[in-house]
């Protein structure tokens, strides 16, 4: 019974390099998620870069957008103050 737990288990692989692991891991701690893909053994190296690359740009223009945000948020409270 175990031995047949243990293959099945095998066979599944790890919960962390699961397609759903890695999406929640982006939505909750963004490009710290990256060292999951790189350790994937299911992912290809074409399919890893794509990846890194799709979430490095998000996170820049994620970047750019909150400094967007806080540059109106000063200007904002200088015209109060």
């Amino acid at each position: 019974m175990t031995q047949d737990m243990e293959l099945d288990k095998k066979q599944h692989g790890k919960w962390y390099f699961k397609t759903y692991a890695l999406i929640m891991a982006f939505l909750f701690v963004g490009p710290f998620a990256l060292p999951l893909v790189w350790l994937n053994p299911n992912f290809s190296v074409k399919k890893k870069s794509v990846i890194t690359f799709i979430v490095v740009f998000i996170t820049y223009f994620l970047g750019i957008l909150v400094n967007d945000s806080l540059k109106s948020i000063r200007e904002y409270y200088q015209l109060i103050l």
